[in-house]
């Protein structure tokens, strides 16, 4: 086992405002002491925020994001900045998911990635985005998201 290189961190181990906009956010990778393996990291948050841009309202999802490193790893904190500086931006749900995984596809280039969107129904409807970069490699233990339809009181 080797010791991950954090030497280009600026966030990791920092008191660190939270940034104030996705576009300002900063995504930070490390390296993968695992390059040469195939192996499916997973990133779940279940309380995700956005606004709506036409009316401001809140507006919320359950977000997995699944991928397939190649030689990087996003690292956790910076993600999660990331991800919160969603919380007083505006915009609709589509451009929420897809810029999220595109954000990460740009600073990693995994091998694969999936990210799966369920957002909360506002008006009735739930709006959930599905986008990858394209099949996953054979052989790789890719689970289900197990993140039911919306049923509502079904």
């Amino acid at each position: 086992m080797t010791m991950t290189d954090v030497s280009g961190l600026s966030q990791l181990g920092q008191q660190v405002e939270a940034p104030t906009s996705p576009e300002t956010a900063v995504l930070e990778k490390v390296p993968n002491g695992n390059q040469g393996t195939d192996y499916v990291v997973r990133f779940t948050a279940p309380e995700f925020t956005s606004l709506c841009p036409m009316t401001g309202q809140p507006d919320f999802a359950h977000i997995v994001i699944d991928y397939i490193p190649d030689g990087f790893l996003v690292e956790s904190k910076s993600l999660k900045l990331f991800l919160h500086s969603f919380r007083n931006h505006g915009a609709f749900h589509e451009d929420c998911s897809v810029y999220i995984a595109k954000r990460i596809v740009e600073l990693l280039n995994p091998k694969w990635l999936r990210i799966g969107a369920y957002w909360y129904p506002r008006g009735g409807i739930p709006i959930d985005v599905f986008w990858q970069t394209g099949e996953a490699p054979k052989g790789v233990w890719l689970p289900e998201q197990g993140v039911a339809t919306y049923r509502g009181r079904g």
